[in-house]
C-alpha cells in the first residue's frame, strides 16, 4: 500500500467532525514540547526557595494553549499555503485530509489562542505587565510560524523560533512568574530543552524536504539539504546531553541532574534512525520518539536539578 493510500485509510477510519479527529487536530505526540519547559521553571522556581503553584499550573495551562493553538495554526496554513498535499509522508492533517473545515480549525486556533490570554491576565495580576509582553510575543510567533505575510516556518526560521519560544522563554517565564526570580539554571535548562522541542521540528522538516521543497517551504532541510537536518538533528540532541552535565560541573545543579545521561543511547540510536531512514511510518516514529526522549529527558533533569529540596536537604 502506498504512504497516500496508508494516509487515506487512516483518515477515513476516523470521522469527519468526530471528536477523534479533534484530538488527532491538536497532535497530541508533541504536547511534551510545551509542558516539559514548564516543569523545568518551577524547578528553577523551587531552587530559588519559593513557588507559587497557582502561577505555575496557570503557566502550563497557557503554554499548552499556546501549543495546541500553534499546531491549530499550522494545520490550516500548510493546508491554504499548499504545503499539505497527498504525497506528504507525515501524519494525517485534519484540514487537507477533510476531518475538519479550514473555518473549524481557525475558530479552534483563535479560541486557544483566547484562552490563553485569559490565563495570561491572571499571570499579569501575579507577576507584571512583563507577562503581556511574553503573551503577545508567544501568540504572535505561533500565528506567524505558518501564518502572516512572512511565515517563519516558511523561512528557515523556525528553528529558531522553537529554540526561543519553547526553551528559555518557556522556563524562564514560569520561573519569573512562579518566584519572581530568573538565574542561569533556567537560562540553560531552557537552551537544553528547546533544543530537544527543535529536535522534534527538525525530524518534521527532514521528513517532508521533497513536499517542502514543491510548496517553497525553505526550510533548513530544504535550503541546505537532508544531511544538513541530519547535522542539526545530531547537534540538538547532543547539547540536550551536555548542558545538563555543564550545569552541574559549574556547580548550578545537584549531580543527580547529571543522570539524564541514561538518555543517551537513545538520542543515539535515534539520530542513526533520522539518518538512514525515508519512508514515511519509520520517520513518524521517530519524531514520536524525539517527543518522547524530551519528556524523559526532562523529568529526569527536573527530578535530578529538584533532589536537595525533594529529599528535604
Amino acid at each position: 500500500m502506498s504512504t497516500a493510500a496508508a494516509q487515506e485509510k487512516g483518515a477515513l477510519a476516523v470521522g469527519a467532525g468526530s471528536p477523534r479527529a479533534w484530538v488527532l487536530a491538536t497532535r497530541p505526540h508533541t504536547l511534551p514540547v510545551g509542558v516539559v519547559p514548564v516543569v523545568l521553571g518551577a524547578v528553577a522556581a523551587l531552587r530559588l526557595g519559593t513557588v507559587r503553584m497557582g502561577a505555575v499550573l496557570a503557566a502550563l495551562a497557557g503554554a499548552m494553549l499556546i501549543q495546541i493553538g500553534t499546531n491549530l495554526a499550522n494545520d490550516v496554513f500548510d493546508h491554504e499555503k499548499g504545503a499539505d498535499t497527498p504525497d506528504r509522508i507525515g501524519p494525517t492533517r485534519v484540514t487537507q485530509a477533510g476531518l475538519l473545515t479550514a473555518r473549524q480549525v481557525r475558530t479552534a486556533m483563535v479560541a486557544s489562542f483566547g484562552l490563553a490570554v485569559a490565563v495570561g491576565v491572571y499571570l499579569t495580576w501575579v507577576a507584571g505587565p512583563i507577562i503581556v509582553a511574553i503573551g503577545i510575543a508567544s501568540i504572535a510567533a505561533g500565528i506567524a510560524y505558518t501564518g502572516g505575510p512572512y511565515p517563519l516556518g516558511y523561512h528557515g526560521l523556525g528553528d529558531i523560533f522553537v529554540l526561543a519560544f519553547f526553551g528559555p522563554v518557556a522556563v524562564c517565564g514560569t520561573a519569573f512568574v512562579a518566584c519572581g526570580r530568573v538565574d542561569a539554571f533556567a537560562v540553560v535548562a531552557g537552551i537544553a530543552t528547546g533544543s530537544l522541542a527543535t529536535a522534534v521540528l527538525v525530524v518534521n522538516n527532514v521528513r517532508d524536504v521533497n513536499t517542502d521543497r514543491v510548496a517553497n517551504k525553505r526550510t533548513l532541510a530544504v535550503r541546505w539539504g537532508r544531511a544538513f537536518g541530519v547535522a542539526e538533528y545530531a547537534c540538538l540532541l547532543a547539547a540536550a546531553e551536555i548542558l545538563p552535565v555543564a550545569l552541574v560541573l559549574a556547580g548550578l545543579a545537584h549531580p543527580a541532574a547529571a543522570a539524564t545521561l541514561v538518555t543517551v543511547p537513545w538520542a543515539v540510536k535515534l539520530v542513526r534512525t533520522l539518518r538512514s531512514s525515508s519512508d514515511g511510518p519509520t520517520l513518524n516514529r521517530c519524531l514520536a520518539n524525539t517527543a518522547r526522549l524530551l519528556l524523559v529527558h526532562g523529568i529526569i533533569f527536573a527530578v535530578g536539578s529538584a533532589w536537595p529540596s525533594l529529599a528535604g536537604r
